[in-house]
């Protein structure tokens, strides 16, 4: 993989821990997930004024994608309300990279060197270790970041191809994201009402500051994927929960213990072979 690629992705893998640090410190993650799924749709739809549609023949990812995105969206929020940031995150993440290694196989007949994918499994278990506390898995919340490293897995492939068919990988992503921004506030009003949805509070900012933030992190990850194996790239993203236990630990008061740090030289590992 090229190195600027390499920067790239751990670029917005700093990022992308940095808005789960934003969401998890929130009250009210729901509300807050929203209106970062407002800030991304307004970026994005101005972004879109400004560029071609993508091709006709990615549309289908790209209203796939949005709609994996909301229930991703979720399921996250719901991860969130009984597990600290150093322990769902992991789960979440790491089982995302061998997922969607195999579904790439399948659905984008791409092939993994073994030396890649070597490097993908220690990035993934080094993550997932990072979840256990002794030899369990120590989070109420374990099948909702297991099912939202299903959809992590689902719209990551989905993306790669869609923006491979797109002919314009940041058009791809606008799209998408406009899509995607709209459709989340929708279920927000459906689950609740619009008026707690608009009604200024505190964190608003925050909020809206760090759905940007995702988008950026985002659109890095979608371009590498458009010319890069997606397997891999997953991998090297994950390397986020690396700054996530950084970040639990220095501003959210979770501890960081002999075992993550272990964990971490084991991603680090991965991450150098698949580099």
């Amino acid at each position: 993989m090229p190195f600027d690629i390499v920067l790239l992705v751990l670029l917005a893998a700093l990022l992308h821990a940095s808005w789960n640090a934003l969401l998890r410190g929130g009250e009210d993650r729901l509300w807050s997930m929203t209106i970062m799924c407002v800030a991304v749709a307004v970026a994005s739809a101005v972004a879109a004024l400004f560029l071609p549609a993508p091709a006709k023949a990615s549309w289908f990812c790209v209203v796939l994608s949005a709609v994996l995105h909301v229930g991703y969206n979720l399921f996250l929020v719901r991860t969130y309300r009984a597990g600290d940031l150093g322990q769902t995150y992991p789960v979440s993440r790491g089982s995302s990279p061998v997922l969607i290694t195999l579904f790439a196989s399948i659905f984008a007949g791409e092939s993994v060197s073994s030396g890649a994918l070597l490097g993908i499994l220690l990035v993934s278990g080094g993550i997932v270790s990072l979840a256990f506390k002794g030899r369990k898995l120590a989070t109420p919340s374990l099948p909702y970041a297991l099912g939202t490293g299903c959809f992590i897995a689902a719209y990551s492939v989905t993306d790669g191809i869609g923006a491979r068919l797109s002919g314009s990988a940041m058009a791809y992503t606008v799209w998408m994201c406009t899509l995607w921004g709209v459709l989340m506030p929708l279920v927000y009003i459906a689950l609740r009402d619009a008026r707690s949805l608009f009604t200024f509070r505190p964190g608003f900012m925050a909020a809206f500051i760090g759905g940007l933030v995702s988008l950026v992190a985002y659109g890095i990850i979608i371009y590498a994927m458009s010319g890069a194996p997606m397997g891999a790239v997953s991998a090297l993203r994950e390397t986020s929960v690396l700054f996530a236990a950084l970040i639990g630990y220095f501003f959210l008061g979770e501890s960081l213990t002999v075992r993550k740090i272990l964990a971490c030289v084991v991603i680090a590992t991965g991450t150098i072979i698949i580099g």
